[in-house]
């Protein structure tokens, strides 16, 4: 079983209302200097019998749905003025929504990003097909063991490596962004980029996030944003600036790349000879 020590946020707060990035920050720091072991990155949670014969099979059809309609997947990628030069920068902090997790998993694969995942029934055997495609998984989620998760994806990012939040996760609500991007943006240094698959042909899942599955040898249009900075000497309006900013930004790559998934293959969206994203 191994271990990895928390270190001190200090000043890292919400970008949330005031009162709550307050709260925050003080179980943050309080977990830190004191050492507490749920801050940690820790082994897999208990789970019932049931679900612990589950999460094998339903890792194993994850897999091979990604592994055998991902190939198939006709993609072309747009960035926005200043995108295609951020993809060079390492670290840094990759923001998209839950709908897309699926050719998101496909496209970026290989490139030991690392996720953040709730320590749930969901999150687990989500991380287990993550991992098969050379993710790296964080236990933590806004729901369940923020602070672990945060500390987790701050020692990653400071370690060197480029981390990725679906923002709207694990529960919604659906496209409203959640603020750990910025307030690790400010703590790191990194720049924060958001980006959206859009699929012309999906099966659409009944859950809250209507999670798409592509359709094999559908077209899929991936538009990157440009990045966003957030200074260390932010204040707290501020930080609610950049949060607005990141929404924004979500937003307009979402719309950007539905409205045009259906021109791939144009000259203007040519598609990849490999879909995937290259180290």
């Amino acid at each position: 079983m191994e271990f990895y020590r928390s270190r001190r946020l200090g000043a890292l707060r919400s970008c949330g209302a005031r009162g709550d990035a307050t709260r925050y920050n003080k179980r943050v720091n309080a977990a830190s200097a004191s050492g507490d072991p749920r801050t940690e990155v820790q082994s897999a949670p208990k789970f019932s019998f049931g679900q612990s014969l589950a999460i094998p099979l339903i890792t194993w059809a994850g897999f091979l749905a990604v592994r055998l309609i991902g190939p198939t997947l006709r993609l072309a990628v747009s960035f926005e003025e200043g995108g295609l030069a951020c993809m060079a920068t390492r670290p840094m902090i990759l923001s998209f929504w839950h709908d897309c997790i699926f050719p998101a998993i496909y496209i970026w694969r290989d490139l030991q990003i690392r996720v953040m995942s709730s320590d749930s029934f969901d999150g687990e055997y989500t991380g287990r097909i993550i991992r098969k495609f050379g993710f790296v998984k964080v236990r933590g989620s806004s729901s369940h063991g923020a602070v672990r998760g945060m500390l987790g994806m701050r020692r990653e990012i400071e370690q060197g490596a480029t981390v990725a939040f679906t923002i709207d996760g694990p529960r919604g609500p659906r496209y409203v962004a959640k603020p750990g991007p910025v307030v690790l943006a400010r703590a790191t240094g990194a720049p924060m980029v958001a980006f959206h698959i859009a699929l012309e042909k999906a099966w659409k899942l009944n859950t809250w996030d209507r999670s798409l599955i592509p359709k094999p040898f559908s077209r899929a249009l991936m538009r990157v944003s440009r990045q966003i900075a957030v200074p260390a000497s932010a204040t707290d309006k501020e930080r609610e600036r950049f949060h607005a900013e990141l929404q924004a930004s979500l937003d307009r790559v979402r719309e950007f790349a539905e409205e045009n998934v259906r021109h791939v293959g144009s000259e203007k969206f040519p598609v990849l000879a490999r879909s995937r994203i290259s180290k």
